[in-house]
């Protein structure tokens, strides 16, 4: 039985560089991410009780990703 292998490596490099290059020079990562948290914040903040155990109970199940302890969002 002949096996029919194909290297993927140089095309990965290449569409990785491309993305980069799309990104362009003021892609700031951390503020991406920054972003992204104070959105995930403003999602989940204002829950009422009931609200928050259901999500601990999807966190706890590993749907939903565990929340930090304190955080001004998780105030009622």
């Amino acid at each position: 039985m002949d096996v029919f292998e194909f290297d993927l490596t140089a095309h990965e490099a290449r569409r990785r560089a491309e993305v980069v290059a799309a990104l362009g020079d003021g892609w700031d990562p951390v503020a991406v991410l920054r972003s992204e948290q104070e959105a995930y914040d403003l999602l989940y903040s204002g829950l009422d009780e009931d609200q928050r155990r259901t999500y601990a109970m999807l966190a706890d199940a590993g749907v939903l990703p565990p929340r930090e302890d304190g955080r001004a969002a998780d105030r009622p």
